[in-house]
């Protein structure tokens, strides 16, 4: 199996959204918890240890970074149960069952504290700026979702329901024959969100995992429902579900993945885009537009212009996060001992392929 990707954090309309607590209460024999700040080589430390395991023919799955999509916040190793992620700030993670299921490791010794201390000043300028971006950047996407909120009702007012209902439970009757060989085991990620590169989809890893795809053509939640029906159909038949929820408004689903049945359901649109082939298309846009009032349809327009402006405007103020956050690591680079990163990365792979 060649390596997937996913996210388990998310720049939303609620500011940033984490579902990193899912690793923890003991449900990996060996979670390794990164600590260390800027610079310190985390990412470099987790992409080591995963291009060892790739090596040794394990099934991994990486953890994208949501400030910088290619940098990594985590790998998980699916074939020995366990993980190494970031858990620093935003997404803190402490141990719930210490050395026995979740550890430290700690990377804040490889730092020279008397050079670092010496770069106090820049050190203080650089936090606080992309932290201030990151608050902007926030402040935006809140914007973002009150105009979207607009369009959404007015979708939502047109669409029959009913009718996709119907739709739904036929597609499951002939899909989701049979039982499945898992436990109904429901795990939430992201798929992609907004970033400093602008919006990021890993349409990659859908294919990687489900051939037999449904797009649904959705820009305003109408597939919600549909997708929460999946996910249950699925939990009763013991099919394990990769559930994705929308990294704008975290409490809906925006993708489905049932991999033990090479079946995916994925929402595409104006800003995620999906360019492969699906098995079918279900287009639930077209189904309220249908309804709509030419005075709506042009309201409608209008809001898409001021959403799509102030997507513009949140990744800009994402770029200049990362652009600070990129200084930042510079600034901390010379009072870092890599070799020694280096060294610990080693003797972790060594570790964990003992096990």
């Amino acid at each position: 199996m060649k390596p997937v990707y996913f996210f388990l954090g998310a720049n939303s309309e609620e500011g940033f959204f984490s579902l990193y607590d899912q690793l923890l209460g003991g449900r990996l024999d060996d979670l390794m918890i990164l600590k260390g700040g800027p610079g310190c080589g985390k990412s470099t430390f987790m992409r080591r240890v995963g291009a060892a395991m790739e090596r040794a023919g394990e099934r991994v799955v990486y953890i994208n970074c949501s400030g910088d999509p290619d940098s990594l916040d985590g790998a998980i190793f699916l074939d020995r149960n366990a993980a190494i992620v970031d858990g620093t700030s935003p997404h803190v993670l402490e141990p719930t069952y210490a050395v026995a299921s979740e550890r430290y490791v700690d990377l804040t010794r490889f730092y020279d504290v008397d050079a670092a201390k010496a770069r106090r000043a820049e050190i203080v300028a650089l936090s606080d700026e992309y932290r201030a971006h990151y608050r902007s950047a926030y402040r935006i996407l809140r914007a973002m979702g009150e105009v979207e909120s607009e369009r959404r009702v007015a979708m939502h007012a047109q669409m029959d329901f009913s009718k996709l209902r119907r739709r739904t439970n036929g597609i499951l009757a002939r899909e989701l024959r049979g039982e499945g060989g898992g436990s109904g085991r429901v795990d939430r990620v992201f798929l992609g969100g907004v970033t400093h590169r602008g919006e990021i989809c890993r349409f990659d890893t859908v294919e990687a995992l489900c051939p037999r795809i449904y797009a649904i053509i959705d820009s305003a939640g109408l597939g919600n429902e549909m997708l929460e029906t999946v996910v249950q159909a699925a939990q009763a038949k013991h099919f394990d579900i990769i559930a994705c929820p929308n990294p704008d408004r975290p409490q809906e689903l925006q993708h489905v993945l049932i991999p033990e049945k090479g079946l995916a359901f994925i929402t595409t649109n104006a800003r995620n885009p999906y360019d492969g082939k699906p098995y079918r298309r279900l287009r639930l846009d077209a189904m309220a537009e249908e309804k709509l009032t030419r005075a709506q349809k042009a309201k409608l327009r209008f809001t898409h212009r001021v959403e799509a402006s102030l997507l513009d405007e949140a990744v800009s103020a994402l770029s200049d996060a990362k652009k600070a956050h990129d200084a930042l690591e510079s600034a901390y680079h010379p009072c870092v001992d890599f070799e020694g990163a280096t060294a610990l990365a080693e003797k972790e792979i060594k570790r964990l392929l003992k096990q």
